[in-house]
């Protein structure tokens, strides 16, 4: 397997700005959501969804 090297002038480090409080409040929640969604929400198996004839 070979590296592959950076292009001159271009830098593939990435650093994002802090997050601000209400930003990070709003992520959470979010998060929070959708955790609560997913265990709501089952899985059908896939034998109750087909219909053998």
């Amino acid at each position: 397997m070979n590296l592959i090297k950076e292009p001159k002038g271009v830098d593939f480090l990435i650093q994002s700005p802090p997050l601000t409080e209400q930003e990070r409040k709003e992520i959470s929640e979010f998060i929070a959501s959708r955790k609560s969604k997913k265990n709501i929400v089952k899985r059908i198996p896939k034998e109750k969804i087909l219909v053998k004839k």
